[in-house]
């Protein structure tokens, strides 16, 4: 791509409208293909309407194996009067990849296919091992299962004291895991999120026009989120009413972290399900304070709680400040918050376009990402609505997938028949999950559906833009690196991202942190903000690979 000395002095001067311009003229439009997997997400879907049967199908895109290929984990139900599972049925599943997006499971061997029901799947690699390891979060059951380094998992739960109850409390439902240092220790740490308070045995039947439907959250009480330390010795310490967080009763349904106010300390957003979201503001120390109602992400900007499903944190007009991308159902749009880097968000779900692209559409796990490598992050949406397929209302209980283009300055365009999401039935979508499953820079999607099948969704968009992945190894940070801030700049502008795991609705995409380049052939510089409060920069890098970063010693 050539340019002119003229207007190369103009894009140093307004990168934004320089990636604005590209977006629209130089970037295909995105197409991806679907391949079936052998699973089928079972959520013991039955005429009681039990309200778990409409929340399972948490996904993990992780490299398990240490071999340079990510692979896929689903979870799976259970019978919802026994709260286990029953045999085949149920079992959560692992497949290897090969490389080439070719799959094999390998959950038996693994040790993997779980006891109860299974909600959330989040992977890290909790005790620096070089292994990424499986947290497995459900209804009244947490796992986790630690990486061998063999091909197979062991249930530490017990002695890593992951409790799934409070006092006063009773047994949880947790519906998400995320992984991060909240006290920058080098450590992960683990954040629990969960749902409301649920018992098959004590649940009040709600029905509309003589039909039995699932009940509004209102019929339900809150729950608290937690937080557990890590030890250091594959142990976990309860932390959640010394942090600050157990105070606060909800309804989670979906967090992720991002250090929102660039202090080094990773903060947490909490979609709750219609009342008011947190944001848990990182103090230090593993402590936190909730400023959502000050910082602007409490509500809506008509002052409505919504829905609240998944969530990404995650900057997406590159001024190096994360903002949140929420989903909820039908008629309550799917809210874009633009963190102004004054401590608080402007709510641009009407200017951005997603309003009123979204105001039909039922969401669960956004994942923000460049799928076209354009330079621009993207916002997939795994779609479907929360009521069963024999609603009373007239409901579009299945639906497609879409996914929200950037064209730039914030404004998107929705993708449904465009990139090739119509070409399979509509279902029942839950979890995604992100990650270049066959090795050609561009990032394929993972989502599960309700009584459905699990697949993948291989990026096949054309075009010749450029990327670059940088898989980090942290050393005084944890090995993760997650929590690490990256900016890149090349000849066109600047871009900034994060290293998180947590992303979307009860799911974990664990792979390297991945940029789009457009036509760019190398990034400038690369710099680096370890958790540790490092800082690592890099020059002059190629694009068109994964680079292994390691955290330098000092």
């Amino acid at each position: 791509m050539s340019m002119s000395s003229s207007r190369r002095a103009a894009v140093f001067a307004a990168p934004a409208a320089f990636f604005a311009l590209l977006a629209q003229s130089a970037a295909p439009k995105l197409l991806f293909t679907y391949l079936p997997l052998p699973f089928t997400l079972d959520s013991d879907e039955s005429a009681a309407r039990h309200v778990p049967e409409t929340m399972a199908g948490g996904v993990a895109v992780f490299d398990y194996d240490r071999d340079g290929d990510l692979d896929i984990f689903f979870t799976n139900g259970a019978n919802l009067k026994t709260l286990r599972k029953e045999g085949g049925r149920h079992s959560n599943r692992l497949f290897a990849n090969d490389g080439k997006a070719g799959f094999t499971d390998v959950t038996a061997k693994a040790g993997l296919e779980g006891v109860g029901f299974d909600n959330a799947a989040a992977a890290a690699d909790y005790d620096n091992d070089g292994y990424t390891d499986l947290f497995a979060g459900g209804i009244h059951r947490n796992t986790l299962y630690r990486n061998n380094g063999d091909g197979t998992f062991t249930d530490v739960t017990a002695r890593a004291g992951l409790a799934n109850s409070v006092k006063g409390q009773g047994p949880l439902w947790s519906v998400g895991g995320v992984w991060f240092d909240a006290d920058n220790d080098g450590r992960l740490d683990l954040f629990i999120v969960n749902y409301l308070a649920w018992d098959a045995a004590t649940e009040t039947p709600c029905e509309y026009r003589g039909i039995r439907e699932y009940c509004h959250p209102k019929f339900y009480r809150p729950s608290p989120n937690q937080l557990f330390l890590n030890n250091g010795d594959g142990t976990f310490r309860d932390f959640s009413a010394e942090s600050g967080i157990a105070a606060h009763l909800g309804k989670g349904m979906g967090a992720a972290v991002a250090d929102f106010d660039l202090d080094g300390r990773l903060d947490i957003f909490v979609a709750n399900d219609a009342m008011s979201n947190f944001l848990f503001r990182n103090l230090g120390g593993g402590k936190f304070k909730e400023v959502a109602l000050n910082s602007g992400v409490s509500l809506k900007e008509s002052g409505e709680a919504i829905s609240g499903m998944g969530v990404d944190f995650r900057d997406i007009d590159n001024d190096g400040f994360p903002d949140i991308a929420v989903v909820a159902l039908d008629q309550e749009t799917f809210p874009l918050f633009r963190n102004t880097g004054k401590d608080e968000f402007t709510d641009l779900t009407l200017r951005s376009r997603l309003g009123p692209l979204s105001r039909s559409m039922a969401g669960y796990s956004p994942t923000v990402f460049d799928f076209d490598n354009d330079g621009w992050k993207d916002i997939f949406v795994s779609r479907g609505h929360v009521q069963p397929l024999k609603a009373a209302r007239p409901i579009q209980a299945e639906q497609h997938n879409t996914v929200f283009r950037a064209l730039g300055g914030l404004r998107f365009e929705a993708l449904t028949a465009e990139a090739g999401f119509t070409g399979q039935p509509p279902r029942r979508h839950r979890g995604s999950a992100v990650g270049d499953l066959n090795g050609d820079g561009r990032l394929d999607v993972v989502v599960s559906s309700i009584s459905g099948p699990g697949g993948v969704w291989l990026n096949s968009t054309p075009g010749a833009n450029h990327w670059l992945e940088l898989r980090l190894e942290g050393t005084s940070s944890n090995r993760d690196g997650i929590g690490a801030r990256v900016k890149l700049a090349t000849r066109a502008g600047v871009q900034h991202n994060h290293a998180t795991h947590s992303t979307g609705y009860a799911s974990s995409s664990a792979g390297p942190v991945h940029f789009g380049l457009g036509g760019e052939t190398k990034a400038a510089s690369i710099e680096i903000y370890w958790p540790s409060g490092r800082v690592q920069t890099l020059r002059d890098v190629a694009a068109d690979q994964v680079l292994n970063v390691r955290e330098p010693a000092n």
